[in-house]
C-alpha cells in the first residue's frame, strides 16, 4: 500500500519512525519533520519518495547507498548524527536506571574498514557479489565500497568475484571475508565444506594470482604465502584465519588508549574476552597482564608475539570460555584492574563475580550499549561507580555503536 505519512523520530537502528492508526511505521533513509511517500509492508516500509525534506538531510556519498543495506546513515548531516549516536546510548542508560553522563563521541573511522565480508549467491544461475540489500537476502553487486581503506575498497570485490568463479562449482552461497593487513590480504572462505586435495591445490594457485598472503577455508589454511601481520602497539601479530578483529585501525587504536590511559597505576591486569591481545600487547607496557580468551588459536597467536616482542612486561595466556566459567572472585582479587571487552551477549556471568570481588577497577568495552549497561548494572549494584562513559564511533555511517565505561569500586559502600 502506498501511502505519504510524516516521520516524528529515529530509532536506535536509524529507521525512521511514524504513526498511524495501527501502529509504528519503520522507515529506512529518512529523518524527523520529513513528510515521505512510502511503500508498506505491515510495520515495515519502502521508502519511495522524500516529498518535504529536513534541513538535516545531505547527499550521500555513495552510490549504492540507496540499495545497499550496509550503510544506514549517510542521508545525515554530522551535527544531527553525532547527537543522535550519543542519544542511542543515553537513552540506554536511563533504561537501565542508570546515572551517568556520556561523554561526546569519539571518531574512530580512521581511513575506513580494514575488513569486509562480501557475498556469493545464486539466484537465478547467474553469479551475484556484494552485500545484502535491507532486510534481505537480496545481493546488491558493488565494484567499490567507500568506507573500506583505500587499499581495500577497490581490491576486495575482484578478490571475491575471483574466487566466486573459482568455487562456483556447486553453487553455494559463500561469504568472503577479505582483510587488509600489513603484509597483504588475509582471506577466509565461509559456506563452501571441505575440499579436496586438486581443489586445494587450484586454490593454491589462484591465491598466487591475486597475491594474497593467506587463503582459508572455514579458518582452515590452503596457503599462507606471507604471515598476515597486524600491528597491536608495538607488536606484530599474526591473528588466526577468520579471527576477530576491530573493524578500523583507529576504533583499535581509540579504544586501546581508553583502556591503558584508565589502567596506567594497575601493576597487574586481567584482560578478559581477549581475543589476539589488542588491549593486552598496550597493556604490557605498563604493566603485568593476564589475557583470558575462549579461542585457543588466539592466545596461540598473543603468545608468540609477546615472545617476539622486546621490552613488555610479562603476558601470561589462558584459554577458557568465561561464559561458562567466568574467572571466580579469589582469582579476580589477584588483579588490580580487569578489562572486559566481550561479543555483543556481553559478559553478565563474569560481570557477577566481579561484583563480590574486591578489583578497585573495571574498563568495560562493549559493542552493544543494551548488554554494556546491563553489565554495569550488576557491577554497579556490587558497589561500583560508573565513572566515565565514552561512546566510541568505529562502525561510522551505521547504528553499531562501541561504548567504553570506567568504573571504580566504591569502597566505603563495600565494607558496609
Amino acid at each position: 500500500m502506498v501511502e505519504q505519512v510524516t516521520i516524528t523520530r529515529i530509532g536506535a537502528k536509524a529507521d525512521g519512525i511514524a504513526e498511524s492508526a495501527s501502529g509504528s511505521i519503520f522507515v529506512p533513509k529518512v529523518l524527523p519533520g520529513e513528510t515521505v511517500t512510502i511503500e508498506r509492508d505491515g510495520s515495515h516500509a519502502r521508502l519511495v519518495s522524500v516529498d518535504s525534506p529536513s534541513p538535516e538531510r545531505e547527499t550521500p556519498f555513495c552510490p549504492y547507498f540507496d540499495a545497499c543495506g550496509g550503510c544506514a546513515t549517510q542521508h545525515m548531516m554530522h551535527g544531527f548524527y553525532r547527537a543522535w549516536k550519543q542519544e542511542i546510548l543515553a537513552n540506554t542508560l536511563r533504561q537501565a536506571r542508570i546515572e551517568a553522563p556520556v561523554e561526546p563521541l569519539v571518531d574512530a573511522h580512521g581511513e575506513g574498514r580494514r575488513r569486509l565480508t562480501l557475498h556469493v549467491r545464486f539466484p537465478d544461475r547467474a553469479m551475484h557479489v556484494g552485500f545484502m540489500a535491507p532486510r534481505s537476502h537480496q545481493i546488491v553487486e558493488i565494484a567499490s565500497c567507500p568506507v573500506a581503506e583505500p587499499g581495500l575498497k577497490d581490491r576486495a570485490p575482484m578478490i571475491a568475484r575471483a574466487i566466486g568463479e573459482h568455487l562456483k562449482g556447486p553453487r553455494k552461497p559463500l561469504d568472503i571475508q577479505i582483510t587488509q593487513t600489513q603484509t597483504g590480504f588475509d582471506v577466509d572462505v565461509r559456506g563452501h565444506g571441505p575440499m579436496k586435495d586438486a581443489e586445494r591445490l587450484s586454490l593454491i594457485d589462484l591465491a598466487n594470482t591475486l597475491d594474497l598472503s593467506r587463503l582459508s577455508i572455514h579458518g582452515d589454511v590452503i596457503v599462507e604465502r606471507c604471515p598476515p601481520a597486524i600491528l597491536m602497539g608495538r607488536a606484530s601479530v599474526v591473528p588466526p584465519a577468520g579471527s576477530f578483529l576491530q573493524a578500523t585501525q583507529r576504533g583499535e587504536e581509540v579504544l586501546s588508549g581508553l583502556v591503558t590511559q584508565a589502567c596506567v597505576k594497575a601493576r597487574r591486569v586481567a584482560d578478559l574476552f581477549a581475543g589476539s591481545g589488542p588491549f593486552s600487547l598496550r597493556l604490557a607496557e605498563t604493566s603485568e597482564v593476564h589475557a583470558v580468551e575462549f579461542d585457543k588459536g588466539s592466545m596461540t597467536a598473543l603468545d608468540k608475539a609477546f615472545r617476539a616482542t622486546p621490552g613488555l612486561r610479562r603476558i601470561t595466556t589462558e584459554a577458557r570460555d568465561l561464559f561458562r566459567r567466568p574467572l571466580l572472585t579469589p582469582e579476580l582479587n589477584a588483579f588490580d584492574a580487569v578489562v572486559l571487552d566481550p561479543p555483543r551477549a556481553g559478559a553478565e556471568a563474569q560481570a557477577k563475580q566481579l561484583a563480590t570481588s574486591k578489583v578497585p577497577l573495571v574498563v568495560s568495552v562493549s559493542c552493544d550499549p543494551a548488554t554494556f549497561a546491563r553489565d554495569a548494572a550488576i557491577l554497579m549494584a556490587g558497589g561500583y561507580r560508573l565513572e566515565r562513559v565514552i561512546p566510541v564511533d568505529q562502525f561510522k555511517h551505521s547504528p553499531h555503536l562501541e561504548v567504553v565505561g570506567i568504573l571504580r569500586r566504591d569502597v566505603a559502600k563495600k565494607r558496609r
